[in-house]
């Protein structure tokens, strides 16, 4: 691990942690993320030379995440009327436009970008508020601590002994090794940090075991569905925010598939408490 990556790595941890724990600091943080994700995203689109609409792609963005915080929806899953919201006003824009070549591609594009960055990543807003206080803090910190230690695993373990590619032609540097070394130190994670999960489910050794490897492989699957749209747009990182690691996609990529995936078990769990 290069200087600038640890130093980021370090950076990131101490941010998060704080973030966790404190309810301001935790939103804004998601804010913005989700901006810089939305960003980036569009940016690399853009290169493709694809028309994307960024503007209302990165509001409709905000909105979502904020309506899920503040609680703010006429009816269940609220959020979702916003991806109705931008395709009306995505298509109202592509009407007084000249040009009409690309438009459904534009379209798709945007909405896609939307639902995969910003509802996505806002899944962790849901963690948080599953269960009141305390409880729905730990229940957070215990996703992020598996889907991120699965990252660690990965790279640590593929830089020291991975020889055999993964998926090459998704992403090169990805290998086998370092892929059962993120199921591991999930694994690892979930059952050392057992005790942030509802005492009241009461999960036995190896259901906590089996949650570890599950979500630190969705993360995995998240972390190359960004490669997949990484080498799509030809670029290598997402974007220059942290030195040694990339841009915010590259950060939050496995997050994006895990938090949706965990809340949708956890609150299945609770219910049929």
């Amino acid at each position: 691990m290069s200087k600038d990556r640890l130093m980021s790595s370090c950076l990131m941890i101490v941010f998060t942690t704080i973030a966790i724990l404190n309810n301001w600091i935790f939103i804004f943080l998601i804010m913005g993320l989700t901006i810089g994700g939305l960003y980036e995203f569009f940016y690399m689109i853009k290169k493709k030379g694809i028309p994307i609409y960024s503007y209302v792609g990165i509001f409709i963005g905000v909105m979502i995440p904020t309506s899920i915080y503040t609680r703010f929806e006429l009816t269940k899953n609220w959020e979702l009327l916003f991806i109705v919201i931008a395709f009306l006003l995505i298509l109202l824009i592509q009407f007084s436009r000249q040009d009409n070549s690309n438009a459904i591609v534009g379209i798709s594009t945007t909405l896609f970008g939307v639902l995969y960055v910003s509802w996505f990543f806002s899944f962790l807003i849901k963690i948080r508020f599953l269960l009141p206080g305390t409880e729905g803090v730990k229940l957070l910190a215990f996703i992020v601590i598996v889907t991120k230690c699965g990252d660690i695993g990965a790279l640590l373990v593929g830089s020291w002994i991975g020889k055999h590619p993964l998926f090459p032609k998704v992403s090169p540097n990805k290998s086998i090794e370092g892929s059962l070394g993120s199921f591991a130190f999930s694994m690892i994670a979930a059952l050392l940090f057992e005790s942030f999960l509802p005492h009241e489910l009461n999960f036995p050794f190896w259901h906590v075991s089996l949650i570890g490897a599950f979500f630190g492989g969705i993360g995995q699957l998240g972390d190359l569905s960004e490669s997949l749209i990484k080498r799509d747009c030809q670029v290598k990182n997402s974007g220059k925010l942290l030195p040694g690691m990339g841009g915010v996609l590259d950060v939050i990529d496995s997050l994006l598939f895990s938090a949706p995936a965990f809340y949708l078990y956890m609150s299945s769990a609770l219910n049929t408490i």
